[in-house]
């Protein structure tokens, strides 16, 4: 299978350097140079993946990636010159799977998108325990079809998110912390760090629990981790 990408920047210069970088490694590239341009286009050619600068002079990465993430899961890399660290989570907590700071190696970008496509390959060629639920079925996840259910609902869900989710689901009870969450969910070429797996946390909670103030399926163990307390079906 032939991915295609959408990468979304307006420096000309980085574009042509990511484009070529991609295209060596046999994927499909498309390209635009501001916010609106780029939302058309993820409309109408439906990309794998897309990569997204922050910083975009008329529609914001920010924008953009909140509406993608009003209808898809596709996956998101979003490319930023801040530095501060609450500019990198606000990225996480509106959807994307994970980010680059500007100026960085294409290398190291190629690495990412390579990560986070193995990712979503796995859990769909998976075929283990197909469909997972709990809580007479108030939470339904199809490994077949890379889905979870909550009451009857898909959930629009990252590849992140559904990794951890996944995580849990195969381990209930069982309490894991920020570092091995990382290590068994997104594996050793994550370059991330625990807060990062703080706002996937999060993030999941809005999504599966009916009270995120009184969580019922994601819990903190304080000074440890989190665990999944769902009672498998």
């Amino acid at each position: 299978m032939k991915y295609k990408i959408l990468v979304i920047d307006d420096e000309d210069n980085l574009i042509e350097v990511v484009q070529a970088y991609l295209v060596k490694e046999g994927y499909e590239v498309i390209t635009a140079m501001n916010g609106r341009e780029g939302f058309l286009l993820y409309q109408n050619t439906k990309p794998d993946f897309i990569i997204l600068d922050l910083m975009l002079p008329d529609l914001s990465g920010e924008q953009i990636c909140k509406k993608i993430r009003e209808e898809s899961d596709v996956p998101i890399l979003m490319l930023t010159a801040k530095t501060m660290e609450d500019d990198k989570i606000n990225g996480l907590v509106l959807g994307a799977d994970d980010y680059l700071t500007k100026p960085f190696s294409p290398r190291e970008l190629v690495m990412r998108v390579k990560a986070i496509l193995r990712r979503v390959s796995k859990n769909n060629k998976s075929n283990i325990e197909d469909v997972i639920s709990f809580n007479n079925k108030d939470i339904v996840i199809n490994r077949q079809e890379h889905t979870v259910i909550k009451n009857g609902e898909i959930l629009s869900i990252t590849p992140n998110e559904y990794e951890i989710l996944l995580l849990f689901a195969n381990n209930p009870n069982k309490v894991f912390t920020r570092t091995q969450i990382i290590d068994i969910a997104f594996g050793y070429e994550f370059i991330g760090y625990d807060r990062t797996v703080d706002v996937h946390i999060k993030n999941l909670r809005k999504k599966v629990e009916s009270d995120i103030k009184s969580p019922q399926y994601i819990v903190t163990v304080y000074g440890v981790g989190y665990k999944f307390k769902g009672i498998q079906d």
